[in-house]
């Protein structure tokens, strides 16, 4: 059994204990359960209000003490939150009456007094014992923050968040939530006199379990699992001319990182968002710029070396087997193991057309929530590109079909084609050998593989991660698949589709 790890703060304010609990709640998400132990007065409702205004993006939120109603529940954007006060508790059995036993699932619990109930706390938690530090000012406390279980890792992993914070000059700066993505890591803003940084928490972390050959899905796949890789490629783009935003400091052993504040100005707009013409426009300037350039395939980390791997055939269809993996059984439509066969058959053989094709930096998820729209800056220097950490070395085609498959937002048909002329004229004015027809071909294969396993990352995101907001992007998908299917070179994979494929059911309208 795991040890329980403690460390202890000085709180000399509420300030403090708000910069604490924002800290925390970087780290903790929905199941896990943070108890608060103290006398009267101790500052236990104070810090639990600070982690859930702080979780709701709302300093005004109003937070009660739940003494008199025993449990108060909170709708957050991120995920639900509990917070309970077991002060008036006389016996466990009222736990179940107020619905703490069994605690609820996919909600991160807060618990006021748990010493009233202890043998119903759970064994993975991290405890916040505050006690009275007059010495240090009337309203100063001190925090012993002890994780038990899973929670142990947790409280480590604070500690060497407060040290970075510490030696990076920001453990006083306010902090701000920022949303997260699809992905384990999450994010904050620290304001400070002399301006906003962006610090990201990036755990070491596989993606899923051994199941692809002894390896995670991510490791398969080539997904980052560790910060390594966004700081690598961080620096080459820069060297390409490319807005990537400078880091300022940085853990490789913790996997924490500041960086410059690109702000929030996106390449979208109106409702439901479209692309902004110009903006759109730099962007396939980036990729026609990039993508004309011999770049390198190893680039240097800390001393070190990073080799960009590559996105060979292997990950390319472990990726596209989340398709018949996750989106056919939601549809009723399981495979047969002929079926299956043939499925990767011709996969297999249509992909050879990709890896063969000429290499450069696949970025990946080059698409619109992250693109940051510098308008101070000029020509291509105006895309701020926030996302690449999972760069690979593949066709030329996948982020020009990121950009105008856009699986986050509409890219009606007539600009996903004026945009595509406009990046062949560019790759054409700077190269004559440029082969345009070998492109549109390459540009449907590589839309084909990516939205079948967009497919089958949605409904996984909704069924192991309990996700299911990504559901409503399938429609969309199943219309970029559509388009790309009706190229010549995929007529036998159309006609398998469409014999074996339903489309997504479409989701109700809110």
């Amino acid at each position: 059994m795991t040890a329980p790890t403690t460390f202890s703060v000085a709180l000399h304010n509420e300030t403090a204990t708000a910069q604490l609990m924002a800290d925390l709640a970087l780290l903790v998400g929905p199941g896990d359960v943070i108890t608060l132990t103290g006398d009267l007065g101790a500052g236990k409702t104070a810090a639990a209000r600070a982690l859930i205004r702080y979780l709701a993006g709302d300093e005004e939120l109003e937070v009660p003490s739940p003494t008199f109603t025993l449990v108060q529940g909170y709708e957050l954007p991120p995920f639900p939150v509990m917070h309970a006060d077991l002060y008036r508790v006389e016996d466990e059995g009222e736990l179940e009456e107020i619905g703490l036993s069994p605690l609820p699932e996919a909600t991160l619990v807060l618990i006021e007094w748990p010493e009233r109930a202890l043998s119903a706390m759970p064994t993975d938690r991290i405890d916040i014992a505050l006690t009275h530090r007059p010495a240090l000012g009337s309203n100063a406390r001190a925090a012993d923050i002890t994780g038990y279980g899973k929670g142990a890792a947790q409280v480590a992993r604070l500690k060497a968040l407060r040290e970075f914070l510490d030696a990076s000059g920001y453990i006083d700066a306010t902090r701000r939530r920022m949303n997260g993505d699809a992905s384990t890591r999450s994010y904050a803003r620290l304001l400070r006199g002399d301006g906003i940084v962006i610090l990201m928490n990036f755990p070491q972390r596989p993606d899923g379990v051994a199941l692809y050959n002894g390896k995670s899905y991510s490791a398969a796949v080539h997904l980052a699992e560790n910060v390594r890789p966004f700081i690598a490629i961080d620096e080459g783009l820069r060297a390409q001319g490319i807005s990537a935003p400078a880091i300022h400091h940085f853990d490789l052993d913790h996997g924490f990182l500041i960086s410059e504040d690109f702000g929030s100005e996106g390449v979208i707009e109106g409702d439901p968002p479209r692309p902004i013409a110009e903006r759109y426009e730099a962007a396939i300037d980036v990729l026609a710029m990039l993508h004309g350039k011999t770049l390198p395939e190893t680039l240097p980390l800390d001393g070190q070396t990073y080799d960009i791997p590559a996105f060979d055939i292997e990950a390319m269809l472990i990726e596209i087997g989340l398709m018949p993996e996750w989106y056919l059984p939601d549809r009723n439509a399981p495979l047969s193991a002929e079926k299956r066969a043939e499925f990767f058959a011709m996969w297999r053989e249509l992909l050879k057309k990709a890896h063969a094709a000429p290499r450069t930096w696949i970025i990946r998820d080059y698409h619109s929530p992250n693109l940051i729209w510098l308008a101070e800056r000029s020509g291509i220097e105006r895309v701020g590109v926030i996302d690449f950490q999972d760069t690979v070395l593949g066709p030329q085609s996948y982020d020009v079909v990121s950009l105008l498959q856009d699986a986050r937002i509409d890219v009606p048909e007539t600009i996903e084609l004026t945009l595509l002329s406009r990046y062949i004229k560019t790759r054409r004015a700077a190269d004559a050998g440029f082969d345009a027809a070998g492109f549109a071909e390459l540009y449907a294969i590589m839309s084909a593989q990516r939205n079948t396993r967009l497919l089958g990352t949605f409904a996984r995101l909704n069924r192991r991660d309990g996700k299911p907001h990504y559901l409503r992007h399938q429609p969309r998908i199943w219309t970029y698949l559509q388009r790309s299917l009706a190229h010549p070179a995929l007529v036998h994979l159309r006609d398998w589709y469409l014999a074996n494929v339903p489309p997504p059911q479409t989701p109700p309208k809110a």
